[in-house]
């Protein structure tokens, strides 16, 4: 196994960087880039949901919201 080597790159980006290197076609990399998004995407609903539970707001609060003038 390769040691970790230091350097300015997330752990993110690293596996990134080995996708990459592969030389997949557009198609593959499109297909990546969106599982990432809808991954991300999914995450920051479920991080929402829950911060909405906690502090109880409900439709009627978002709607509020949406009416208040700025």
């Amino acid at each position: 196994m390769n040691a970790p080597v230091s350097t300015p790159f997330t752990n993110l980006q690293h596996e990134l960087l080995r996708v990459y290197a592969m030389n997949l076609p557009d198609e593959d990399l499109l297909a990546i880039r969106r599982m990432i998004a809808k991954y991300l995407l999914e995450k920051a609903r479920t991080k929402a949901t829950q911060i909405s539970k906690d502090k109880g707001y409900n439709q009627a609060t978002l709607e509020k919201w949406l009416n208040e003038e700025s």
